[in-house]
């Protein structure tokens, strides 16, 4: 999930990462061979938003994560070489913090001894933690993180410790141009977009590069905005099919009250930052008619055999639906799994290998082949609600 503000925060991070960099080649440090498991069990590292302002995004994907962990032990854990190894999670809460999480990555690689690292969920965080697991040559795969950036470096050039189980940014973006296009025929788009947020700016940018139709007009809200309703009576003056709003749940629930009390009927349209609850709550049901959003994952879109099974299990367990950032934590477990037994290896160095060569894996957020630049070629889910209610859910290609 990619945060507000979070490209100055990356270049910092980028700029701190470097200067680590020739300290480390100036003192001659060898270089890592990895870490591997030791006796019965191989040990993950889970490094997550557990507390703090994205507690919300950590806490649901811990829950995918300690389920299929409990899956794969009960099913006799991860086999190489003919032994059988017991996955054990070593989970740390970075508070939501920049700091906490280059200091969890540090203990859970050079101090645990980690073969791969799940996490964190916010793409800062991510930027933040990746330069201390990359020292120890150990692979870090983020459940959420979808910042385009995260797994390049400077030169863009791919970081060979840097994964991800979702999409990014632009890829939902395009994704969404596609959908207006070709689902909803929609020829005219209207943009409301957050000027002070870089994942808004990032998703203006792609749907631009993908729409086909035409673009009617572009205006813009700041964060914490309560009232868009002269933006929106400036809108309503064009004439467009649907209003693309590539924001955050808080903005975009009011957006869409707003909307539909001046009158606009026109098909709204928003990324996987509309993925919560308060969305419905804050536009009101009767208000959240024709509402389009991008997920990971959902219920109603069965991207392949696993799905069902999954959800029913999980009902059966937990008593609710698992949610797209439970779904993903949960796949990001089975991702290790199929690297490390691919190269039947638990050595970090091989786990990351694994990774990159991930072909054909069937996740339940769906059927995944890793990039060159460590993105999963996946399909994206389109949610429909009317009243505030789901009433399907498309995978789109």
């Amino acid at each position: 999930m990619m945060k507000k503000n979070e490209k100055q925060v990356i270049i910092i991070i980028g700029f701190w990462a470097l200067s680590m960099f020739f300290l480390v080649g100036c003192a001659s440090k060898p270089k890592s061979t990895g870490n591997s498991a030791h006796g019965s069990n191989v040990s993950i590292g889970v490094n997550l938003e557990l507390s703090g302002n994205a507690a919300a995004y950590g806490q649901a994907a811990l829950k995918g994560i300690n389920y299929a962990s409990e899956q794969i032990n009960d099913a006799g854990g991860i086999k190489i070489n003919g032994q059988r190894l017991r996955l054990k999670l070593i989970v740390k809460d970075n508070t939501s913090n920049n700091y906490q999480t280059a200091m969890s990555n540090s203990n859970l690689a050079s101090n645990a001894k980690v073969s791969a690292i799940i996490g964190p969920c916010v793409s800062a965080n991510v930027a933040a933690g990746l330069p201390k697991a990359t020292e120890a040559s150990v692979p870090v795969l983020t459940s959420q993180g979808t910042s385009d950036t995260l797994t390049l470096k400077r030169d863009g050039s791919v970081q060979p410790d840097a994964f991800r189980a979702c999409y990014t940014d632009s890829y939902q973006g395009v994704i969404l141009a596609h959908f207006a296009d070709l689902d909803l025929k929609a020829d005219t788009v209207a943009i409301l977009g957050d000027k002070t947020s870089d994942y808004s700016a990032g998703l203006i940018k792609a749907f631009k590069g993908a729409y086909k139709g035409k673009i009617v007009d572009t205006q813009y809200y700041q964060a914490g905005d309560k009232d868009f309703s002269a933006t929106l009576t400036k809108l309503k003056t064009e004439k467009f099919k649907a209003l693309f709003v590539p924001g955050y749940y808080n903005e975009a629930g009011l957006i869409i009250k707003q909307a539909r009390q001046l009158g606009i009927k026109a098909a709204i349209l928003g990324p996987d930052g509309f993925s919560d609850d308060t969305l419905f709550k804050l536009a009101g049901k009767k208000n959240s008619n024709d509402i389009y959003y991008t997920n990971h994952f959902d219920s109603l879109a069965a991207v392949n055999n696993r799905v069902e099974p999954f959800i029913k299990s999980y009902k059966q367990k937990f008593h609710e639906e698992p949610s797209g950032f439970t779904a993903l934590g949960y796949d990001a477990v089975y991702m290790i799994k199929a690297a490390m037994e691919n190269k039947q290896s638990t050595n970090s160095i091989k786990v990351a290998q694994g990774l990159a060569n991930l072909k054909d894996f069937q996740g339940v957020t769906g059927n995944m082949t890793m990039d060159r630049f460590h993105n999963p070629k996946k399909d994206v889910i389109v949610v429909k609600y009317d009243h505030g209610v789901k009433v399907s859910a498309k995978a789109v290609k």
